[in-house]
């Protein structure tokens, strides 16, 4: 079973739970449609504000199985992406988009079903200088992202895993499933998460 494969089964949630709560972008990121879902590999970009030529350079560069992971110099209010590059991107075989700014052709790209995480929509246009980074360390929020970082994101947020965090991670999130599971069973006999915590004799009245 490929990292992807094992990644893919918890959700984002979960795995920053297992990160020791660490590691979640900014909660203004999230899937232009409440079903998407993404897991890869970071291809990381950063751009300068209100230009895209860089989201052009990466998907061209990135690797089948990659997601590009882009910070835009805090300029969110752009349409740094869209549905022709979703298709080139989907084509080559790229697992999704996560930026730290605004994308547009929501309709378009959510029938194509490629993953695209952003900070909301917006119809302004872009320039095309080229100015910026590709494959280098950037920051979203106060998260610091590597290449080849593995990202998972679902309807609730997205999370960044250190490389050499995944095992780590893998073996805790197993863990952590299985005593939620305990507790959904406690759940369902009646007694209450108070009682199943032990914070019933503190908390009581």
């Amino acid at each position: 079973m490929t990292i992807i494969e094992k990644l893919s089964k918890f959700s984002a949630a979960t795995l920053h739970e297992a990160l020791g709560k660490t590691g979640n972008l900014p909660s203004g990121i999230k899937p232009i449609s409440s079903k998407m879902k993404v897991c890869g590999p970071a291809f990381t970009v950063k751009t300068m504000p209100c230009d895209n030529m860089l989201l052009h350079r990466a998907y061209a560069y990135a690797k089948a199985g990659d997601v590009l992971v882009v910070n835009c110099s805090n300029f969110y209010e752009a349409g740094y992406w869209g549905d022709l590059m979703s298709l080139g991107a989907k084509t080559k075989g790229i697992n999704g988009l996560v930026i730290d700014a605004c994308v547009r052709d929501a309709d378009d790209i959510e029938a194509m079903s490629f993953p695209v995480f952003s900070r909301g929509l917006c119809i302004r246009g872009t320039s095309n200088h080229g100015d910026g980074t590709l494959n280098e360390p950037i920051i979203i929020g106060d998260v610091l992202i590597n290449p080849g970082d593995y990202i998972v994101g679902d309807r609730d947020g997205v999370v960044v895993i250190p490389q050499n965090r995944i095992e780590e991670v893998i073996e805790k999130a197993i863990a952590r499933e299985a005593k939620e599971e305990r507790t959904r069973e406690e759940l369902r006999k009646g007694r209450t998460s108070l009682q199943i915590y032990g914070w019933d004799e503190k908390y009581g009245y």
